[in-house]
């Protein structure tokens, strides 16, 4: 990957689409209150790829969702989700009800979702042709018959064999990879200044989720569409991110440029995940992969000090154990939470 060119502040902001800050979510269920997102910032610049990584668990798809007010049974508790509409100026969606009007008319028109199942986001009981358009004649206010029309080509658009005959199928009638194409051209039949693709290549074969990112590639290319890509899998981020920020237990331990991330890591977190998945260019000779001990803790009894100590190589007694770690500046644009780097 080329390197990320290094931008100001003031740039970042200029140029930014959505901004995330100090983000929380909580889930009230009968065993207690579990805060799914904790406190996190983020913010995605236009044309931009971020990439959010971590474990099943931690927090990111909770995240996006809550990016389109359908974060529902959970709730946001507070922080701030800002966004550029090109339509409406500055939105606090945070502040709008999931069944505003204003919400509803950015939803799937300026902001939308690869959700990380498509077999259970379609309908099951309408064809796929049914399922776009009504899209398309929402937001575009398109006749019915030009709405399938248009819902043709945008399937022809991500590679769909016969768009003619899939149109008018439903979604148990063609195959996983055939289902996610057709969930990216309903997410992209729009054009959205927005794409938050959750694990969009989940369950699919290496050969079709190459052909996945390719799409995705082409597409933020020549729509300049910002991306906001959740995945557990580095080694895929690695090939279309421009900035990562790695998640654990609903919090951002590490944010950084992608180039820079994946050959310097700092959070032992990251180092882990990395050191997990195997390298072309490392020698193993009978070697085995290290693996990441332990599990993400149970969410209604998360332990005291650094979420990450139990399971950290480094851990420092007394400190790890006892004191939540601060977010510390490595570089421009680089920030970690670990007492290693304190100043």
């Amino acid at each position: 990957m080329l390197p990320i060119p290094i931008k100001t502040e003031d740039m970042m902001q200029e140029h930014s689409l959505l901004e995330i800050n100090d983000l929380k979510v909580a889930f009230d269920l009968r065993q207690g209150s579990v805060m799914a997102v904790n406190g996190i910032s983020l913010r995605l610049g236009k044309s931009k790829v971020l990439a959010v990584v971590g474990e099943s668990g931690s927090g990111k798809s909770v995240t996006a969702r809550s990016i389109l007010r359908i974060e529902a049974p959970g709730k946001i508790i507070s922080g701030e989700i800002n966004f550029n509409s090109p339509n409406h100026g500055e939105v606090a969606i945070h502040k709008l009800g999931s069944d505003s009007e204003k919400i509803r008319s950015i939803r799937w028109n300026e902001i939308a979702m690869i959700f990380q199942e498509p077999m259970t986001s379609f309908g099951p009981m309408h064809t796929f042709g049914n399922q776009i358009s009504e899209v398309l004649m929402l937001h575009k206010n398109l006749t019915k018959a030009e709405a399938l029309q248009q819902s043709i080509e945008s399937l022809r658009s991500v590679g769909m064999p016969r768009p003619e005959t899939v149109i008018h199928q439903y979604p148990h009638q063609i195959s996983g990879g055939q289902r996610q194409r057709a969930m990216i051209a309903m997410a992209l039949a729009c054009d959205p200044e927005i794409l938050i693709a959750d694990e969009p290549t989940t369950a699919l074969d290496v050969s079709t989720e190459a052909q996945i990112l390719e799409l995705l590639a082409e597409r933020q290319k020549t729509l300049k569409t910002a991306i906001l890509y959740i995945s557990h899998n580095l080694s895929v981020v690695s090939n279309i991110a421009d900035e990562v920020a790695v998640m654990y237990l609903g919090q951002i331990v590490e944010h950084a440029p992608a180039s820079r991330l994946f050959s310097a890591p700092k959070h032992p977190y990251t180092i882990a995940l990395l050191n997990s998945i195997p390298r072309i260019d490392k020698e193993y000779k009978g070697r085995k992969l290290e693996v990441l001990v332990g599990n993400i803790p149970d969410p209604f009894n998360h332990p005291l000090g650094c979420k990450f100590h139990p399971r950290c190589p480094q851990a420092i007694k007394g400190l790890c154990d006892k004191t939540q770690p601060i977010h510390h500046t490595v570089n421009t644009h680089w920030e970690v939470a670990c007492h290693l780097y304190n100043p």
